[in-house]
């Protein structure tokens, strides 16, 4: 018999199989658990030096073994690593105040430690975790190396769900196409329910939130921290098995000419992963996108002022931007107590700067702030709306700034960008910067996720990126599925950032669309969606016909909330929120379908009263209805189809 070691073949096989299994057996498999014990991330490197990771949620998969790592042009950060070292175990604990938020003292307790690898030529990647008891976030760190510039080519994070699992997901538009070529925007219609795997069909991918449903666990995936040396991401058009992953801007969405490319210098940080996790409430009332975040620019923030504001556009369109139907709608807004005006597209030509400045003082008599509409563009779509090509430099930005505060204008928004290059996010970021030095509040409207921008910056009032009331103006397909995109959006695009839907339309849209939603419906949008300016889409003309004790709610509503409370829902289907402000809660619920429905609620915890209003639609259509409640246990309450309600508690 021959002896183990005179088999050279045989040795050499076992000697590989040793070496490789004690690398293995070396490399430690980490996790780091939520201050409450329920959410469990698993950290480890495969036989290929793959980093990889796993959440559960209360011991249940929420995503299987999913891939970290990045890939630059001349070094992989994605295979081949070995561990380094790992920080100790940090706890996070800050507050913070957010005025143009779902809650304004904010409270954030996570756990956090530095994962640290090492690549082939001997390089650093530490991946950054912070574990809350609403979700996980990371992201990646790249330290100097001797002052040089490299660009990074791609990012090998992605998201495992079990192939069980089902998705609400929006696709994301073809750069350079649509009206003008003003896409993408981030307006495109959420896929219900659907299978994860499901193939993306333009292939440009799928856009953040992304909403999964794991069993009975939740998962809202998004991006939040953006910086301006960094491309947007957004979830691949594949996911084979219910793998999705990253995927950064294609070439057509840069500007100014810009190379594509994200480039490393000096210390390196990614944007964060958010993985929110639990059950709906949790998702609803979680802050985690903003609390990762500290602000970017430190501001006297006495102008940032949240408010409601009147908007002639929604519906008299471009043709009515003059003089006399803008001052009517300064009159609305003092009469309803609201705090702003918008002054829509080519006010420059139709009314011109000397007559807005007449409108600015006129306004500022009545308590009434403007804001002003710009176009972003340069070439990079063809919109002939005006002014235009006024912001494109910083020395335009701040000369055109200089003369708006000088008018006594408050605020401004800015339509059409370019995409999601890193030229583009750059630009974000630039107008934000030079906006705060002449005390403006900013808009953005065909535009991109924040990704909590609003938290950097906490003059960003609101940003569009959804596909919000006026293309119920334009076209009946959309006027007919508006219930279900609006019992979508509290679970999806506005979970984390501020969102300018434009709601509520009590009366009548001025078009030849028949809206679909109820009057009760409208009402309720008012409180279920979060804007820092809430620019409604009623007009002087169709508040008269609202009765008085409704007008009155909107004086009286408030501009900004201090609590959160999800009561009930089921995404696309239907949707119950509270929201405090003071001592007071706004209940607003909404049936995204169309077909009747009774709901039993329990708001008992809430109430300070047994007797509560109840205001919800009234038999004849358009009008509303009213009642006393008492909520002392289960509340049953009637939804009409694409009907809603609100209640008042004090």
């Amino acid at each position: 018999m021959l002896s183990l070691f005179s088999n050279k073949k045989l040795w050499t096989s076992l000697s590989l199989y040793l070496l490789i299994h004690t690398v293995n057996a070396v490399q430690p498999k980490m996790q780091i658990e939520s201050p409450d014990g329920k959410i469990r991330v698993e950290i480890h490197l495969n036989e290929k030096g793959e980093p990889l990771y796993a959440v559960k949620f209360e011991n249940k998969i929420a995503l299987e073994n999913s891939k970290l790592g990045l890939n630059l042009a001349d070094e992989s950060f994605s295979s081949g690593l070995s561990f380094d070292k790992r920080s100790n175990l940090n706890t996070i604990k800050k507050s913070y105040e957010s005025l143009n938020a779902k809650r304004r003292i904010n409270n954030y307790l996570a756990n956090e430690q530095v994962i640290s690898f090492k690549n082939q030529q001997n390089n650093q990647l530490n991946i950054q975790f912070q574990v809350s008891n609403d979700g996980v976030a990371f992201r990646y760190e790249i330290p100097s190396v001797h002052n040089s510039k490299r660009l990074l080519s791609s990012e090998q994070s992605s998201f495992k769900f079990p192939e069980t699992a089902i998705a609400w997901l929006q696709p994301m538009a073809i750069a350079k196409s649509g009206w003008e070529q003003t896409n993408p925007s981030y307006e495109e219609h959420y896929y219900q329910a659907i299978k994860v795997g499901t193939l993306e069909p333009t292939q440009t991918g799928w856009v953040y939130p992304a909403l999964f449903k794991v069993g009975d666990t939740y998962v809202l995936i998004s991006e939040s921290g953006l910086e301006s040396n960094h491309a947007a991401s957004r979830l691949s058009a594949e996911s084979e098995k219910g793998e999705y992953k990253i995927d950064y801007a294609g070439i057509k969405e840069t500007i100014f000419n810009k190379e594509l490319e994200t480039v490393i210098e000096g210390d390196f940080h990614s944007p964060w992963r958010v993985i929110a996790v639990g059950n709906l409430g949790t998702i609803v009332e979680s802050t985690l996108g903003l609390d990762l975040l500290d602000e970017s620019i430190q501001i006297d923030q006495g102008f940032i002022k949240p408010g409601k504001s009147s908007w002639s556009w929604i519906n008299s369109k471009d043709d009515y931007i003059i003089f006399d139907e803008q001052k009517k709608y300064i009159d609305f807004a003092a009469d309803m107590n609201w705090q702003y005006c918008l002054i829509d597209v080519n006010w420059d030509r139709n009314i011109g700067y000397s007559r807005i400045q007449e409108l600015s003082d006129y306004a500022k008599g009545k308590n009434v702030g403007l804001i002003l509409w710009y176009n972003s563009a340069g070439y990079w779509n063809t919109v002939k709306y005006t002014p235009k090509n006024k912001l494109l430099t910083s020395e335009l930005r701040r000369k055109e700034f200089e003369k708006l505060q000088k008018m006594g204008i408050k605020g401004v928004k800015i339509d059409f960008f370019g995409g999601d290059g890193q030229s583009v996010i750059a630009y974000y970021h630039e107008i934000l910067r030079d906006a705060a030095d002449y005390k403006l509040m900013v808009n953005f409207h065909g535009a991109t996720l924040p990704r909590g921008w609003s938290k950097m910056y906490p003059h960003l009032m609101t940003v569009e990126a959804v596909r919000g009331f006026e293309t119920v103006t334009f076209t009946q397909e959309d006027a007919d599925r508006q219930a279900e995109i609006c019992a979508t959006l509290p679970f999806t695009r506005n979970v984390f950032d501020p969102m300018d839907y434009t709601p509520m339309n009590l009366h009548k849209v001025n078009t030849n669309v028949v809206r679909k939603t109820t009057s009760a419906f409208e009402l309720a949008t008012s409180i279920l969606f979060l804007s820092g300016i809430q620019h409604f889409a009623e007009s002087p003309e169709g508040m008269l016909h609202v009765p008085g004790f409704i007008k009155q709610l909107l004086r009286d509503l408030p501009t900004h909330w201090d609590d959160v409370k999800f009561i009930q829902g089921y995404p696309g289907k239907e949707v119950v929120i509270a929201r405090k402000s003071g001592n007071k809660w706004y209940v607003a619920g909404i049936n995204g379908e169309n077909k009747e429905k009774q709901i039993s609620i329990d708001l008992s915890e809430l109430a300070k009263n047994k007797k509560v209003k109840l205001i919800t639609d009234a038999d004849k259509p358009g009008e509303f209805s009213t009642q006393e409640l008492n909520i002392m246990g289960k509340t049953n309450i009637s939804m009409k189809p694409n009907g809603g309600f609100v209640i008042l508690m004090d």
